[in-house]
């Protein structure tokens, strides 16, 4: 306690934190600790529950997410272990303004109900952790406001509490130690809750829900996946939005931006199940047939009601205006200039207009969910920009909604940071795997190969030890031939040659082989281990394992990257400016590496290329 009110325990903390997390800790999450974590050391003391072992920024598993404080003990009923998660607010005024929306004067944008945060995390982490979910040890969740009375925050009062989720305030203290104590065995044995503790951190964590695997139950049953931070806040703002909008009159865009894996597909999945149980008209929409057709094979199975509700961009052409409640643009980025293309019967063509104003139209809320790195074709211009600038000459109100963090690859800050170094989208210069995440905690593995065929052994080895799937994908930098008949049957050709390797692209669109996926379902189906994929098929994906094989469209050179479009075999993207074409290459080996959720190898045809990845993957 004497190490909290001096500083020194905060002082430990930084020191601490910049070792595991690699990075500078800002000065406002030091003030946090220095005048949250005193006063609730104190609290615990004069409780009678010293002894308990107190984890503090505990990172939730394959989450970029952290708990302020988990507290270890023993149940004073049952003796078992169990475990109190505990979200500290310094807020002294806040505002209840839609559900679990809060308005805080410190904030721009609203937040998260502390007592619905502290309530998600504790559900994440059961879902994430089998021993919990099998009832060994106890969860239990409060959100301590110990510098607001209840006479300023009034409407905050109004959450229904929960196990996993109570508030209080600083007029609160005494039923918050009631309540910790009525959880947390006081004077305890502090060897029994140190085993608590330890046990805690041994958990096994299993991977996270997987989004194709819970999309049925998620549309057609009951809400499946546990939404958290930003993730909730931008649920709820269109839950909201949905709402207010016939009785307002007013039309809403909401634009919501992420990288890979930061939960805009489980957001837009959780809000198409939520509100079609509601009986809202709402329509999940996408420019990708693979991710689409996905969707509508898994979610809808053999419900043709629930496979209507998944449409692709250019459907909306001549709508009728606001005819539904919400359209859920996912994938955004790939909004294209116009729904037009060469299919496009002439009476259609006539009435498009530039696909932006289609879907905006189509919908009270049009919700646009994006990752501006991850345009990867001529014509695809879904970005902030355009959103907004549509939107304001439509007379629509915005809301912008920024998530952070990364939930697929492990939930690795430092995996994603990585990428972005690598592949210089970000201001520093590349680093080395083992240097970024020295002495952490990350689980995630990165590593090279020398070959594509250690790179395929590598993945092969950890199916089969690990479990969960494996694909390799790779730059468009090779042929892409229809299957051939033979004797033995219609096959795909081996068009992907390295050395003495050789591997078949995914089967193309439309070119069924027996035995072998269609395109759309390469990611999703067991059989598409063994062909090799491309951007078009990988992206909005996820697997557990990725292999990804750099092309001479892409290599490195000296200190810098650089793109090469005589080594493109991608029609469209060829065709491009030099200066976008470079964009273009850059975005697609993002989306290609952060397709894994548990590991990532990677191999490059270029020798310079091969000898800056083995240090980078080191």
């Amino acid at each position: 306690m004497s190490d909290a009110q001096t500083g020194l325990l905060t002082e430990l903390l930084v020191e601490q934190a910049g070792h595991q997390w690699g990075q500078k800790i800002g000065a406002s999450e030091v003030r946090s600790w220095l005048r949250s974590l005193p006063q609730l050391l104190s609290d615990l003391i004069d409780a009678g529950l010293g002894e308990v072992e107190v984890l503090l920024e505990h990172r939730l598993p394959h989450s970029p997410k952290r708990v302020d404080v988990i507290l270890c003990g023993v149940h004073p009923r049952t003796g078992a272990a169990s475990y109190v998660l505990v979200e500290l607010k310094q807020w002294t005024k806040a505002e209840l303004i839609a559900a679990e929306l809060v308005s805080v004067a410190a904030y721009t944008n609203p937040v998260l109900h502390p007592a619905a945060q502290v309530r998600a995390y504790c559900q994440y982490l059961v879902d994430a952790t089998p021993a919990l979910a099998d009832g060994h040890g106890s969860v239990f969740g409060i959100a301590y406001l110990h510098n607001a009375h209840a006479a300023d925050i009034p409407t905050l009062l109004q959450y229904q509490p929960s196990d996993y989720g109570q508030l209080f305030t600083m007029d609160d203290r005494g039923a918050m130690v009631d309540r910790l104590r009525a959880v947390l065995a006081v004077d305890s044995d502090r060897d029994h809750a140190r085993a608590a503790a330890d046990e805690f951190l041994g958990f096994h964590h299993a991977p996270s829900k997987a989004l194709l695997t819970l999309a049925a139950k998620e549309i057609q049953d009951r809400e499946q996946f546990v939404l958290l931070d930003e993730q909730r806040v931008a649920y709820q703002m269109v839950v909201q939005a949905v709402a207010s909008a016939r009785a307002a009159r007013t039309q809403t865009v909401i634009v919501v931006l992420g990288g890979p894996g930061s939960g805009k597909s489980v957001i837009a999945l959780s809000l198409l199940g939520q509100l079609a149980r509601q009986g809202r008209t709402v329509h999940h929409a996408t420019g990708s047939k693979a991710f689409t057709q996905t969707m509508r094979r898994v979610a809808g199975t053999s419900n043709k009601r629930v496979q209507d509700l998944f449409k692709y961009f250019n459907n909306y052409v001549g709508a009728e205006p606001r005819a539904l409640d919400v359209i859920i643009c996912d994938e955004a980025h790939r909004v294209r200039e116009t729904s037009a293309n060469r299919w496009t019967s002439a009476a259609k063509r006539a009435l498009a207009r530039r696909q932006i104003e289609e879907l905006i139209d189509a919908a009270l809320v049009p919700v646009f969910l994006l990752d501006e790195d991850q345009i990867v074709r001529p014509g695809e211009m879904g970005s902030l920009t355009e959103i907004g600038a549509a939107a304001t000459a439509a007379g629509c109100d915005l809301e912008v909604i920024r998530l952070t963090g990364q939930f697929r690859c492990g939930g690795s800050e430092a995996f994603d940071t990585w990428v972005a170094r690598l592949l210089g989208l970000h201001q520093q210069p590349p680093i080395a795997w083992s240097d970024l995440i020295s002495g952490s905690d990350d689980d995630f593995r990165v590593t090279s190969a020398a070959s594509p065929t250690a790179l395929e052994s590598w993945l092969t080895t950890q199916q089969d030890e690990e479990g969960g799937t494996a694909r390799i994908a790779a730059g468009y930098c090779w042929r892409w031939s229809d299957p051939i008949d033979t004797p033995d049957g219609r096959r795909l050709v081996d068009d992907v040659v390295i050395g003495e390797w050789r591997r078949p692209w995914n089967a193309r669109e439309g070119k069924r082989v027996p035995d072998v996926p269609i395109s759309d379902f390469w990611a999703s189906d067991d059989r598409g281990f063994g062909q090799v994929g491309c951007v078009y098929t990988a992206q909005g994906f996820e697997y557990d394992w990725a292999g990804v094989i750099f092309g001479p469209d892409f290599v490195r050179r000296g200190d810098r990257w650089e793109a090469r479009q005589q080594f493109s075999h991608d029609p469209a993207v060829k065709r491009a400016d030099p200066l976008h074409f470079m964009a273009l290459i850059r975005n697609t080996y993002k989306v290609l590496l952060t397709r894994g959720m548990q590991g990532t190898c990677v191999y490059s045809t270029d020798p310079e290329t091969q000898e800056f990845l083995e240090r980078m993957a080191f």
